[in-house]
């Protein structure tokens, strides 16, 4: 074999292979006929389980679709995302019902109440059919820290009309919710700049 035939060889034995997974893969798709609304939670320790949810937002609110978001916990400052998603008018409802971190308000009570509060506003948009996406932040969290039941999560996920998605986000998701879920994405912590090289905080970044 001459030195000019083997990149040809090469190229063709990818070709085939390219080919093979092709046909496998269009097998997959076209065996996948199920249309429903996904339970889907990102939990884990590491950075990006609101962001990543915030991308299903912005995608769902692309396609022209209504979207809602309810913030648990959070609430103590305006994220950029809140800002920038604003420009979709009423396409989209965001309700910060927290107080911050529950080491800043220091007052377990007044977080239990705002953490029921929030969860009354989840549920009208759970059982609202004109909502394709609902967005229950930090929710992981509130269950976590025993101001809110599983089980009312639970119920209150399966009212949701049968085309509704919804994401459930923070750290600590229970073991109940994962088993329920038909999407879990892990975020994994590796490294972080906060704790290794103590950088603060950026806008842009974490807010």
């Amino acid at each position: 074999m001459s030195a000019a035939e083997a990149p040809l060889n090469e190229a063709e034995s990818h070709r085939l292979r390219m080919q093979r997974r092709k046909e496998v893969q269009d097998q997959r798709v076209g065996d996948r006929s199920v249309e429903k609304g996904l339970v889907i939670v990102t939990t884990g320790h590491g950075k990006g389980k609101t962001t990543a949810a915030l991308g299903l937002v912005l995608r769902s609110l692309g396609h022209g679709e209504q979207v809602a978001v309810v913030q648990f916990i959070k609430g103590a400052w305006q994220p950029g995302e809140a800002l920038a998603l604003q420009r979709f008018g009423e396409q989209i409802r965001w309700h910060a019902l927290g107080e911050g971190f529950t080491w800043e308000t220091q007052d377990r009570d007044r977080d239990i109440a705002l953490v029921e509060q929030a969860w009354a506003q989840g549920l009208i948009y759970l059982r609202d059919p004109s909502i394709h996406l609902v967005m229950l932040d930090e929710v992981n969290v509130a269950m976590k820290l025993g101001y809110l039941a599983l089980d009312r999560v639970l119920d209150g996920v399966r009212e949701r009309p049968e085309g509704t998605h919804v994401v459930l986000t923070g750290r600590g998701a229970p073991e109940g919710l994962i088993e329920a879920a038909d999407l879990v994405t892990e975020m994994t912590l590796v490294r972080h700049p906060f704790r290794e090289q103590g950088v603060k905080a950026q806008r842009g970044i974490e807010f």
